[in-house]
């Protein structure tokens, strides 16, 4: 019994840590097609990860800014190539708040 206790607990510290969430973030970045323009160190079609978050340090209201910008896409702030709109269909808001969580600790 206890040894089904210790597995059972072992396998939801996995689920919970750093790494899978880290994996559920990115597998959730990729579906919704972020990951086709952007990267976490360098520049590709649009900003890397690691500038965007360095652009929003220490502003408290980068989440609400950075997840307005995903909802309704947009043009001019990191050149003119145009970032489509990504609905809550192609990207839940709660893998919203944790993919712009993420990126603003890059």
């Amino acid at each position: 019994m206890r040894t089904a206790l210790a597995v059972l607990g072992l396998a939801a510290f996995a689920l919970a840590s750093p790494a899978h969430a880290q994996a559920n973030i990115e597998a959730a970045m990729t579906k919704a097609g972020c990951l086709a323009c952007h990267t976490k160190d360098k520049k590709l079609v649009g900003p890397a990860y690691k500038d965007v978050a360095a652009k929003y340090k220490g502003q408290a209201d980068a989440p609400g800014k950075l997840a307005e910008k995903v909802r309704k896409g947009g043009q001019g702030a990191w050149g003119p190539v145009p970032m489509p709109p990504t609905t809550p269909d192609k990207l839940s808001d709660a893998d919203l708040k944790a993919a712009i969580e993420w990126v603003l600790k890059q």
